[in-house]
């Protein structure tokens, strides 16, 4: 029986069903596990998490005496409240990029931890529990629908030792936004979001030194890497209620357009609408990272490389959507204006797709720095527009990201 207790009620041998708050709150990635050590008690109690779900027939009851609502209660308690709900959707409420940032800041860190211990668990075994990701996903969503560039921009600032754990994190946020951008509704976005952050699970299983080289795979080594969507499906289906769509992302988001991707040589309409999503998505962020063996490429450059690549490597409809939801100058692409200033992009504007607005930082006609100022392509009566993109290697602006972003460096 499920039952609501405090936390100050835990004790060992309790099976810990659900922690009852925002996911950012929780001390730990999973739940749906039994306490086995005074020190997860201390963790929970350090948190500002409040109240938890046990299970009583799957480990320890509250003695006799001690108060906890149960779930039929709890379900009468909530139910006067959704009631008055006007609707079942999520209402969130759109936010400038400089404003999300911090909050999606935040859910980085937490993310990236959250993706480090699904990874642990995943190499010693133990089955994933998707439905601790699905808050992960929930967070993620919310940020992306209050600003799509922020938390999508922020992720690709992972160093070459996170990219494993992040790529994971930035594939989910680019899935949400491309499945808003597709018209999928919310479940389907929902699932998309998950697939995107379990989608490379396979990597778990990997070895470590052929995962981590800082060079070019040897045909041998890339052998072992491309077993990795069959692993990570393997891995999935161990788990309890997997949504299906998720193990089509996993196991197919390296297959291509025209037959030449894996594991199975699908092509076309044999590739299903979210295998298709999964594979933009993760090419995209693959490009634009640092990597152990390269420095990640310009994003407004990325996409114009994924462009030529387009017709044989990914659905046509499905690439012409991502472009849309990021932009084709996307955040933190460098840009030279028709005036001669250099800038770099910090925000999308809903006029059109190569009007951004454009924080100007540099003069080429002075060679100088000037100061500052963010200029909006879109305005009416404006005269200036992108002459050029330009490549961030050339210039070797030490603190470019820090002027898109506001941040010193990446946060996690």
């Amino acid at each position: 029986m499920l039952k609501k207790i405090g936390v100050e009620q835990l004790t060992v041998g309790m099976h810990l069903k659900e922690f009852c708050g925002s996911w950012m709150e929780h001390p730990f990635w999973r739940t749906g596990f039994v306490i086995t050590d005074p020190k997860d008690i201390k963790t929970i109690l350090a948190s500002s998490i409040k109240e938890i779900w046990i299970d009583s027939s799957r480990g320890l009851d509250v003695p006799a005496g001690q108060s906890a609502m149960t779930e039929s209660e709890s379900e009468e308690q909530v139910e006067a409240e959704l009631r008055q709900a006007v609707s079942s959707q999520r209402e969130v409420a759109p936010v400038s990029v400089d404003v999300e940032i911090q909050r999606a800041a935040k859910i980085c860190h937490q993310s990236k931890q959250a993706v480090i211990s699904m990874f642990q668990e995943a190499r010693m075994g133990r089955t994933v529990d998707a439905g601790g990701a699905m808050q992960m996903v929930e967070e993620i969503t919310d940020s992306v629908t209050r600003n799509p560039g922020a938390l999508i921009s922020l992720a690709r600032l992972k160093t070459a030792d996170d990219y494993t754990y992040m790529h994971s994190v930035a594939v989910c946020a680019m899935m949400v936004a491309l499945a808003k951008q597709l018209g999928l509704d919310e479940a389907q976005t929902r699932s998309a979001g998950l697939a995107g952050l379990m989608h490379d699970l396979g990597k778990a299983t990997m070895p470590m030194d052929v995962l981590n080289k800082p060079g070019k795979l040897t045909d041998a080594e890339f052998s072992i890497i491309k077993t990795h969507p069959e692993e990570g499906y393997r891995l999935l289906l161990g788990g309890k209620d997997v949504d299906p769509m998720v193990l089509e992302v996993c196991l197919h988001h390296h297959e291509k357009n025209d037959g030449s991707g894996y594991p199975n040589g699908l092509k076309g309409d044999e590739i299903s609408l979210f295998a298709k999503m999964g594979a933009v998505c993760d090419v995209y962020d693959a490009i634009t990272s640092n990597r152990p063996y390269k420095t990640g490429w310009d994003p407004a450059e990325s996409l114009r490389k994924m462009a030529e690549w387009s017709n044989g490597h990914f659905d046509g409809k499905v690439f012409q959507a991502f472009v849309k939801s990021l932009g084709i100058y996307p955040i933190g692409s460098l840009v030279q204006l028709s005036s001669g200033r250099l800038g770099v992009v910090v925000e999308q504007t809903t006029k059109s797709l190569t009007t951004p607005c454009v924080k100007v930082f540099f003069s080429t006609k002075s060679n100088m720095r000037i100061v500052p100022e963010v200029v909006d392509l879109s305005r009416p009566g404006g005269t200036e527009k992108i002459a050029s993109r330009e490549d961030p290697a050339k210039w070797r602006f030490a603190d470019l990201n820090e002027l898109w972003s506001g941040l010193p460096q990446a946060p996690w």
